[in-house]
């Protein structure tokens, strides 16, 4: 028996232009995925997710000549889950090229609904079992800018750039496998008002695919919006004061406003709150990050939010 685990992800600043070059901080969570690998006898790939009530949500099994469902199941997860093991068999021609079956179980940590990275985690850990570079089976299969694989990798806070070749630094930044585009640095993200943060969950899933593809639609210069995002980035990280840390939430949300002519979640939702409040990755569900000189639980609540979470509690 074999057991990989990933670290789930949420994007604190860059959504949307992290895609085109803007400095981003992102972060891996206390919650996360595993998966756990048996052999069997019976030369076939049976398949089994749990979720973290331990309830099963996805149970199949599958050929492994060629990855199918057994069952000519036509389930979206089974048709996705057939990609993923099937482009990582075109990656490495040795994965899964045997007689040998086994019995595969997955066991998230968190609710498939927080976003928290039910794919990227998944990708992680089918590349580390199949032994491919797990950014190359994300960009075969879902697709995006690759932090997420990041922080699955990482036990720590980075700081991701995706940046021309011909721009590439050689200091203390780790150039991802295969990939002359990529740089990762991991830094210390525990600021000392730590205990003003909260994530709140806005209990509706952002299919961040969608909001990729819209971005991607836009035709104007974004050079100035990179470097404001990327300077923002940066001052997150040197950030003292809750106040100040404050003013970079509303400026960002302020500049992303524009760029994907959306208006920030606080004026939407929550515009007679004291305090600030800026989206996580993809704007429009998922969690968001609040910065508040009270403990803000009670007025979320009082609103249907009932998952709020102590910058401690969720961040490895």
């Amino acid at each position: 028996m074999i057991k990989f685990n990933s670290h789930g992800k949420l994007l604190l600043t860059g959504e949307y232009v992290i895609l085109s070059g803007a400095l981003a901080l992102a972060i891996p969570t206390k919650y996360g995925q595993s998966l756990e690998v048996v052999p069997n006898n019976k030369n076939k790939l049976f398949w089994k997710s749990i979720d973290e009530k331990g309830n099963v949500w996805f149970d199949d099994a599958f050929n492994l000549n060629e990855i199918v469902s057994s069952e000519g199941s036509k389930n979206n997860i089974s048709i996705r889950l057939s990609q993923i093991l099937n482009t990582a068999k075109k990656l490495n021609g040795s994965f899964l090229n045997t007689k040998q079956g086994y019995t595969v179980t997955t066991k998230l940590d968190f609710p498939k609904a927080w976003g928290l990275g039910t794919s990227s985690t998944l990708i992680n850990n089918i590349a580390q079992w199949a032994n491919v570079d797990a950014y190359q089976l994300l960009e075969q299969t879902f697709g995006g800018s690759g932090y997420d694989i990041a922080c699955a990798k990482h036990s720590t806070s980075i700081i991701y750039q995706l940046v021309p070749d011909n721009s590439l630094k050689t200091s203390q930044q780790t150039l991802a496998p295969k990939e002359t585009s990529r740089m990762i640095t991991e830094v210390d993200f525990k600021p000392s008002f730590k205990t003003h943060l909260y994530f709140v969950y806005l209990n509706r899933k952002q299919n961040s695919r969608d909001g990729i593809a819209q971005y991607k639609k836009q035709t104007f210069n974004l050079s100035e919006t990179i470097s404001a995002i990327s300077s923002i980035t940066e001052k997150f990280m040197t950030c003292t004061t809750l106040d100040d840390f404050m003013l970079l939430i509303d400026q960002h949300e302020e500049i992303i406003s524009k760029v994907i002519q959306q208006q920030p979640v606080k004026k939407q939702l929550f515009e007679d709150f004291k305090g600030s409040i800026k989206s996580l990755g993809a704007w429009g569900g998922d969690f968001v990050l609040v910065a508040s000189k009270t403990n803000p639980e009670s007025y979320f609540h009082d609103k249907g939010f009932k998952t709020v979470i102590p910058f401690k509690d969720m961040i490895l």
